[in-house]
């Protein structure tokens, strides 16, 4: 099969060119540095919503730099087109459903009895245990207090969100409680989140570069997650005082923008705070988000957002840095979020747990130019709707309810052409691997939470329904 993507056939963009050194020459002979590595992750940004992936707009030169200066990928998936199934996925490098806590779509707080385990194998601890210094800023959203939380699964330090999303001034989550936490007390800080998050993340690149001990920092921002407040909109964060925080009654484009570009522009203190500490030569930098796009996203030229199987609701942008190993490129390669747990560690020195093989791909040879990019098989399956998906090579198998359809990725990004007639054999095949693929995943459970838009919500979503609790069948 011909492995070409939409992105090619639009815009000719260039593959992965070969770096100066491969990954086997990399770390052979004297050992070098290990590296530090900075794992930045937004919240609901949507694969168009950065000017280097394409808006017509928005302006993102912090990012767009970062994207210069090392590998944009042009097909990168995100394991779910919800956060904690995706947070689940990046940081144990394997589908989010072989555990209990990836079945919930997403993670519905203040539960206290889902969450990732403390003897789950995961990138943090397992950094930590080859003498990385930890830490997570920002979103954790994998499990509440008292059981579970980013001390318990290999972050030494953690200052953020525990929960799902909180209001960008008053830092209230949708329980009306504060959760914004310095370790495992309370933050007492004020202020706009995203700015509050990147000023601590300085402060602890800051440190650490005085030690001895390569890093890892996860910094997850909530933005541009909703609430839609911008910088500067504390009227709307009083408004929101007495109403959900998931609301539709607000909200603007203009807004949008200013979240994203603030995003961006918080990203970029980041990025100095490396550069004047001269560590970012040896720092690996990865952008990317945790799920495609929400209601102001720009998804050109994919249909759907977050909580479909949709492209829209499953592409997101993914860059990294590396100067000192990597050649500024843009891959054809397709990820997907559980390939950056095996690709850190390898960069690192480091090997997955034998008893928890990864399911992601070390993407170290690619990122080097020691190998081109390979042609993938991912899978997917969300609960509402009975959503299951497919992609391999070009072919994407795509279910919804009692709906299905066949579509070749590179022609029809829009997923409007339909070939499950006109190429049968391969819908069957598809369809075959799906089945063989979930059968060693845990079933979907009726007591899982669900989400995803309504008629009433969404204009765009006519005719769609509350969706249901239970169970799909085993297909």
């Amino acid at each position: 099969m011909t492995y070409r993507s939409p992105i090619t056939r639009r815009t000719a963009l260039l593959t992965t060119a070969a770096a100066a050194v491969g990954s086997q020459q990399l770390f052979a002979g004297e050992a070098p540095a290990r590296p530090n590595i900075v794992f930045i992750m937004a919240d609901d940004l949507g694969y168009g919503d950065l000017s280097c992936y394409g808006h017509p707009t928005f302006k993102t030169p912090r990012l767009d730099q970062l994207a210069a200066r090392g590998v944009r990928f042009a097909q990168s998936y995100a394991n779910s087109p919800v956060c904690s199934a995706t947070r689940t996925a990046l940081i144990t490098g394997r589908y989010q459903y072989r555990l209990r806590l990836g079945l919930e779509e997403p993670l519905l707080n203040p539960r206290e009895d889902v969450g990732l385990p403390a003897d789950v194998p995961t990138l943090p601890s397992i950094l930590k245990n080859a003498g990385y210094a930890t830490m997570l800023i920002g979103k954790w959203h994998l499990g509440m207090l008292p059981n579970y939380g980013p001390h318990q699964n290999g972050y030494e330090r953690f200052y953020g969100v525990r929960g799902g999303a909180v209001d960008y001034y008053t830092h209230l989550a949708s329980t009306r409680k504060p959760d914004l936490w310095d370790d495992d007390k309370p933050a007492t800080e004020t202020g706009y989140l995203t700015d509050l998050l990147a000023q601590r993340a300085v402060e602890a690149i800051d440190g650490y570069a005085k030690g001895k001990k390569p890093f890892f920092l996860s910094l997850h921002f909530t933005a541009p997650h909703w609430p839609w407040e911008a910088p500067g909109d504390t009227a709307e964060s009083e408004r929101l005082r007495t109403r959900s925080l998931f609301h539709f009654d607000g909200g603007t484009l203009e807004t949008y923008r200013k979240m994203v570009e603030g995003l961006d522009a918080q990203i970029g203190r980041v990025l100095d705070a490396l550069a004047a500490n001269k560590i970012d030569q040896n720092t690996i930098v990865v952008f990317t988000s945790d799920n495609g796009g929400e209601r102001f996203s720009y998804t050109y030229p994919f249909t759907g957002r977050k909580t479909e199987l949709l492209e829209g609701g499953l592409r997101v942008p993914a860059i990294v840095a590396w100067p000192r190993a990597i050649r500024p490129s843009v891959s054809e390669q397709v990820v997907t979020s559980m390939d950056w747990m095996p690709t850190l560690l390898a960069a690192a020195g480091a090997s997955p747990d034998a008893k928890s093989p990864p399911d992601g791909m070390n993407l170290l040879p690619q990122l080097t130019g020691a190998h081109g990019p390979v042609v993938r098989k991912l899978f997917w399956r969300y609960k509402t709707n009975a959503q299951r998906a497919v992609r391999d090579g070009d072919f994407k198998f795509l279910k919804i309810q009692n709906n299905t359809f066949l579509f070749n990725l590179a022609d029809d990004p829009m997923e409007r052409a339909n070939l499950k007639d006109r190429q049968k054999d391969v819908f069957d095949r598809l369809l075959a691997d799906w089945r063989a693929w979930n059968k060693d995943m845990l079933p979907e459970v009726d007591e899982s939470y669900v989400e995803s838009f309504t008629a009433d919500q969404l204009a765009d979503h006519i005719g769609s329904g509350a969706p249901s609790k239970t169970a799909n069948p085993p297909d």
